[in-house]
């Protein structure tokens, strides 16, 4: 299936880029297939879009997908790179929600962490919810790499990319986050305060706000 995301307020393709009103973004999982005006994408040749993409979504060629269309009240734009991830799944913890009272809702971290009696399985347990919290942040990426394989395969498993850029970060990230056809369909869409509504990694909605 296509998927034309809709955005509200336009579409920003590149980090720090000029939001594009009327833009919107045609996915055919896992890539970006093109990014333009709106209308110009509903009346598209999708079929023919969806092959050059190696994909025949109807299982038949020639035959038109069907499209799904996803409108958001706000900016779709490249996701974010998170620089600390080893710190923040494997020498951070994520408190459960029900040890909010005791320890509070925010990663603990220096003392904090080490005064806790920790376990590789209750490390492992806050690392899949500091996951989702970042997803919830509008991650796309980090950097690695991660020390524990368990927590490793936890983040290959969100969808999200594992980056070692190390001082190459800002020269290579633009590029890596751009929101552009045949790249991969990561991306965020942001509300006009600058939270995140929703998060989408290879064409999937891994986090939707509610």
């Amino acid at each position: 299936m296509l998927t034309i995301h809709r955005p509200s307020l336009g579409v920003r393709r590149t980090v720090g880029g000029p939001v594009e009103p009327g833009c919107a973004v045609l996915v055919a999982t896992p890539h970006v297939v093109a990014a333009g005006p709106y209308e110009e994408l509903l009346s598209a040749d999708h079929a023919r879009l969806s092959r050059a993409e190696g994909d025949d979504p109807a299982g038949v060629a020639g035959r038109t997908p069907e499209i799904r269309v996803r409108a958001w009240e706000g900016v779709l734009e490249p996701g974010r790179h998170e620089p600390d991830g080893p710190a923040l799944l494997e020498r951070a913890y994520w408190p459960d929600p029900r040890e909010a009272d005791e320890l509070g809702a925010e990663p603990l971290t220096g003392e904090a962490f080490a005064a806790l009696p920790m376990t590789a399985t209750r490390l492992r347990q806050s690392a899949r919810r500091g996951v989702q919290r970042l997803l919830a942040r509008g991650t796309v990426m980090m950097e690695g790499p991660f020390t524990d394989p368990a927590i490793a395969t936890i983040v290959q498993r969100s969808g999200m990319g594992v980056t070692r850029l190390g001082d190459r970060a800002a020269e290579l990230l633009p590029r890596l986050l751009e929101v552009a056809p045949v790249r991969n369909a990561d991306f965020v869409v942001r509300a006009a305060d600058g939270s995140c509504l929703a998060t989408v990694l290879a064409g999937r909605l891994v986090f939707r706000r509610r």
